[in-house]
């Protein structure tokens, strides 16, 4: 998941990253060591996932070890996860993350780009926090946020877009079980944006040696359970073959940010391989009124998958 360093000067990410060392004089590693003043508190712990730590230290584990992610030659660059309750998501989550936990070097840094289910705005939000708390620990904001405010126009600071949104915060368990300790995030709520405004934020993220992309979505919402497996699969198939155009809002609740990724990873020729598709009616829901969840890598260099693999239904 992490970035190749290209030869002679440089990528902006870079050039940014080598500035930040010798300005502060630390390493990317510690360079979220600082004090944190504002920390997010976790908002759905006791809904959507155990409020103790050891609890859910045990319910992620399960979902790792019971996971079987499929092969993923090349280097993996992004995830695509679900953002539901775990009892409903945590086993396709499981087996996204069971992908990046045998990846040799793990991420420093995770680009998380979700949708917004309760503020409207137009762009990408950052939170005004410095640091995400889970029942797991602090996870800090990552000094490269303020480069994003710099750099992108449509990157703002925007409390009310984090403050209940739960698409980023259910990922952080999973990340804080699977990476080293003193990793650090990028938080992105994505509201209205086009797919190119968030592809060229992703892209940059790419830059940035030691950068992991995570993209939080559910799919189909509310179907029964037959109907929800034949709308997902053609979700999956147009994820797979990068087709932007024909992927529709309606498909996917973190449309935006899914888009976004697409069109980074089809610029890039970057292959993105289906991990696992199910839906609640398959792990603990009902059957008449399900909603869909896949998993998806995002991977350089290794073969093109336009079958993604076979969908667990």
């Amino acid at each position: 998941m992490l970035t190749r360093s290209p030869r002679g000067r440089g990528s902006p990410g870079e050039r940014w990253l080598a500035c930040q060392r010798v300005r502060t004089g630390v390493s990317s590693t510690s360079m979220g060591s600082k004090p944190l003043h504002h920390v997010r508190p976790p908002v759905v712990a006791g809904a959507f996932y155990p409020a103790g730590d050891e609890a859910l230290r045990d319910v992620v584990q399960r979902c790792l070890a019971e996971a079987a992610p499929p092969p993923t030659p090349g280097v993996l660059r992004a995830l695509v996860v679900p953002h539901a309750g775990y009892v409903y998501s945590g086993p396709i989550a499981g087996t996204a993350y069971a992908v990046l936990a045998r990846t040799s070097p793990p991420p420093e840094r995770i680009l998380l780009l979700g949708p917004s289910h309760f503020a409207a705005f137009g762009g990408l939000a950052l939170p005004e926090a410095d640091g995400f708390q889970t029942p797991l620990g602090i996870v800090p904001l990552d000094p490269l946020a303020a480069t994003l405010l710099e750099r992108f126009p449509r990157v703002t600071r925007l409390e009310q877009a984090h403050r209940r949104e739960h698409s980023l915060e259910v990922q952080l368990p999973f990340l804080q079980s699977v990476l080293a300790p003193g990793f650090t995030v990028l938080p992105l709520v994505v509201g209205l944006a086009r797919p190119a405004e968030v592809a060229e934020v992703i892209e940059f993220g790419w830059s940035v040696p030691g950068t992991g992309v995570v993209v939080s979505t559910d799919l189909s919402h509310y179907l029964p359970a037959e109907e929800a497996r034949a709308v997902d699969a053609r979700t999956s198939r147009l994820v797979v073959a990068e087709d932007v155009e024909r992927l529709d809002p309606e498909m996917a609740c973190g449309y935006h940010p899914l888009a976004g990724l697409m069109l980074a990873a089809k610029r890039r020729g970057f292959s993105i391989a289906l991990l696992d598709l199910r839906n609640s009616g398959d792990t603990a829901g009902d059957a008449d009124r399900v909603v869909g969840y896949g998993a998806f890598a995002v991977l350089e260099g290794g073969p093109a998958a336009p079958g993604g693999g076979e969908a667990r239904a």
